[in-house]
């Protein structure tokens, strides 16, 4: 399928003559002008260390995007399939000597793709159903953590397993459910009335929580220690009820127009907020990019880069505002996992290791190719799945052996390690960075006689 001449009078026009872009927001060919192919990012690719495809690395993927530009190939599967293979972890532009923005490219490229090219049939029914349906909605994703929390406590889940029912899923949706976190009540709903989480003592600053989708269904945990370190160190915390979806699922899958509606509704959720904190990687490296999905609509590029300016993942809002360092040991052996869209994405590596090793008791073991990507990339493990098991089954030989805990810092990677342990027979326990340091300020508490 490729993209037929009666489109371009349906097209809305392009700023720039693009070749076969026949839509606006077409890709930025300042991104690749500097792209001159030497090859210093294919060590780093995922995909093209799988393969060993030029098409499947990152400057085969540029190339591949300039050439629709310049008219030389259509849109169609055949250039719609390596621009979607690709993880979008962004290691490539960390290796390249020129910082060839590759993964904005590819998001721009998507979203020429699904228009030109819109899933259709089941693919297409499931996708409308979550990124339109269900991630916007707050209400229906609490719905749908509150059956999957039934499902885990009525005992359905246990009868699933024991007769073996969940085999008659595909073989890496069943293994996604033998992995799931114990669902437990969204933050957002807890608070949905508290105003503000006053710091425990003196107020130094406020700050506003990004919830998120799914961190808040699955992962409300990991809220609620955020939430319990930031008041610890002083902060009040705000949770703006009408945020939504960060839309990092929606631009990855080329939907770039919900993405910007989602993006607007941050934006004005936010914008009484001095500082907005993410625990999420993917998140948020999506936030910090919203400027991006406004490239042609001034007035709210500028809104949205001063959005992306109050942004702040946890671990470096710690480090940078000087938190208290816990006195209780947590006597364990840890290594650490580097986030795609936490260090290639957002250029943080050092803080989370550095709360991390002043946690005393905490020995740390080094992880060779600790930013190599583990296969999650948001939902790339269900839509990709024999791809994103390869670079899973890759990412686990580097996982050391002989350490208790894998700290990191974004749910979805979670979610693929605690595959990884599983399927590979490992008993380590997969946990966010913040989880490690409320732990030992709990502890600590509970030394001292604290309530």
């Amino acid at each position: 399928m490729s993209v037929r001449e009666s489109d371009l009078k349906q097209a809305p026009a392009c700023t720039t003559n693009l070749g076969n872009y026949l839509w606006s927001d077409p890709p930025d060919e300042s991104k690749w002008a500097d792209c001159v192919h030497c090859g210093m990012c294919l060590e780093s690719c995922p995909t093209y260390e799988q393969t060993g495809q030029e098409q499947h690395s990152p400057r085969g993927r540029v190339h591949l995007i300039k050439s629709v530009a310049e008219g030389k190939l259509e849109v169609n599967e055949a250039f719609a399939d390596p621009v979607f293979a690709c993880l979008d972890c962004r290691a490539c532009t960390t290796a390249c000597p020129a910082d060839v923005d590759v993964g904005g490219l590819i998001e721009e490229a998507r979203g020429q793709i699904r228009q030109a090219m819109p899933l259709t049939g089941w693919k297409g029914m499931v996708s409308k159903f979550f990124l339109e349906g269900v991630f916007p909605h707050p209400e229906r994703l609490h719905l749908l953590g509150s059956l999957l929390k039934f499902y885990q406590k009525s005992g359905l889940q246990k009868v699933a397993r024991k007769t073996r029912l969940i085999h008659i899923m595909p073989e890496h949706l069943a293994e996604m459910e033998a992995i799931l976190p114990e669902v437990k009540q969204p933050v957002r709903k807890k608070y949905k009335h508290a105003g503000v989480i006053k710091a425990k003592g003196e107020t130094k600053r406020t700050v506003a929580l990004l919830t998120g989708c799914v961190m808040d269904v699955m992962f409300s945990d990991i809220n609620e220690a955020t939430i319990n370190v930031l008041t610890r160190n002083g902060n009040d915390v705000v949770i703006p009820q009408k945020q939504t979806c960060c839309g990092a699922l929606h631009v990855h899958a080329g939907d770039r127009e919900t993405g910007r509606k989602l993006a607007k509704q941050n934006i004005e959720a936010f914008k009484d907020a001095e500082k907005v904190i993410v625990n999420a990687a993917g998140c948020g490296c999506m936030l910090k990019e919203y400027p991006e999905l406004f490239r042609e609509d001034p007035e709210w590029r500028e809104k949205a880069e001063q959005f992306a300016a109050k942004v702040e993942d946890i671990s470096k809002y710690l480090h940078d505002t000087g938190y208290e360092k816990p006195k209780a040991e947590i006597k364990t052996r840890i290594t650490y996992h580097d986030a795609c869209h936490l260090a290639h994405g957002q250029g943080i590596r050092q803080e989370p290791r550095d709360i991390l090793l002043n946690i005393p008791g905490v020995e740390m073991v080094h992880m060779p190719n600790a930013d190599r990507c583990c296969g999650s990339a948001g939902i790339y493990n269900i839509t990709n799945p024999e791809m994103a098991g390869a670079v899973l089954k890759s990412k686990m030989e580097y996982v050391p052996e002989d350490v208790e805990i894998i700290s990191m810092g974004n749910p979805g990677c979670m979610l693929q390690m605690a595959m990884g342990v599983l399927k590979y027979g490992r008993n380590q326990k997969v946990v966010h960075t913040v989880q490690l340091l409320d732990w030992a300020y709990q502890k600590e508490d509970r030394l001292k006689g604290v309530e």
